[in-house]
């Protein structure tokens, strides 16, 4: 199965894009993280559903930061957390207001029931491999 089927399939299960993200993740580390997945869907519909920034965004750099992050009293963050980060979040910004208007939910879905389903499948799918290039990019997964 591809990874737009995979997304369509994780949908028809009534997860939210950023849950979508993290469930993708597990699947590439073989490694499961419910906490993580129950967290991500928060983001849903524009982080709770305020319609703002779009959960694909925010998951992204949630699903990076949780390879390069800080996890505990005696941890750093690793060296490229802020440079993924950022090529992350500014690859999105570029990307879905050239093709969407926005980076909000608000922006890039409106009203319109049909464009969250014709829309966000492709947006996940983007966002999905863009963290997965970061991440190989600068030796992480």
């Amino acid at each position: 199965m591809d990874l737009f089927d995979q997304i369509i399939e994780l949908g028809r299960y009534g997860y939210s894009c950023g849950q979508i993200l993290a469930l993708l993740l597990e699947k590439v580390t073989g490694e499961e993280n419910p906490a993580l997945v129950k967290a991500l869907g928060g983001l849903d519909g524009g982080v709770g559903y305020s319609k703002g920034c779009c959960g694909c965004m925010t998951g992204g750099a949630c699903l990076i930061s949780s390879f390069t992050g800080k996890g505990g009293d005696f941890e750093y963050e690793h060296p490229e957390h802020k440079s993924a980060l950022g090529e992350f979040t500014r690859w999105f910004q570029d990307e879905m207001t050239a093709d969407y208007g926005g980076i909000n939910c608000e922006d890039i879905i409106g009203t319109d029931p049909a464009k969250r389903v014709e829309y966000c499948p492709q947006i996940m799918a983007a966002s999905f491999e863009k963290c997965m290039e970061i991440l190989e990019e600068k030796g992480l997964l």
